[in-house]
């Protein structure tokens, strides 16, 4: 109940002091990819449901590439600010597993499964770790299967950690290393 609390009220103060800024990111998101400057995309939450998780675009829908304005975004997570909103409605929390696209985490199996009774994060020690997950695929001969063998288990094991031992100020240390990383 308090992480929940804890949610709403920093949720609504953030989209508060940065309304100007995601505003002026989807303007200019918009400008840049020549569409709505707002991706929108189903993704694994909490219990298995799907729901939309809110970012600005970053990728050109014609080229399918990440534009420069995008690559900026992405390294200072300014394409995450949407998902404030994604909190504010409660699909998703400050700390938690990232919510992934189907086929990852609605694939669990086991004890594994438990991670899906989380609500899905902005951030968790996963995330963190593997901030420069893009980097590190582009570096893969096979991306998709260093990333099925490797990167997504890690991810399941830390996710799997966090769900027997998070708390409030356990989730307050992640954040703050989110922050200051």
């Amino acid at each position: 109940m308090i992480k929940r609390i804890f949610d709403i009220i920093f949720s609504l103060l953030l989209l508060v002091l940065l309304c100007e800024l995601i505003f002026i990111g989807f303007i200019l998101a918009s400008i840049d990819t020549g569409s709505s400057g707002i991706f929108c995309q189903k993704r694994v939450g909490q219990n298995g449901k799907l729901f939309t998780i809110f970012k600005l675009k970053t990728i050109h829908p014609k080229t399918r590439k990440i534009s420069n304005l995008g690559k900026l975004f992405r390294k200072y997570k300014i394409d995450e600010l949407p998902q404030l909103w994604n909190v504010f409605i409660g699909q998703m929390s400050f700390v938690g597993p990232r919510p992934d696209i189907s086929g990852y985490y609605d694939k669990l199996q086991g004890e594994e499964r438990k991670i899906l009774e989380l609500k899905p994060g902005i951030t968790s020690l996963a995330s963190i770790k593997y901030k420069n997950e893009e980097e590190i695929l582009l570096k893969k001969e096979n991306p998709l299967e260093y990333n099925d063998t490797v990167l997504f288990p890690d991810k399941v094991k830390m996710n799997l950690d966090y769900y027997y031992n998070h708390s409030f100020f356990g989730d307050i240390k992640i954040i703050l290393k989110t922050i200051f990383r």
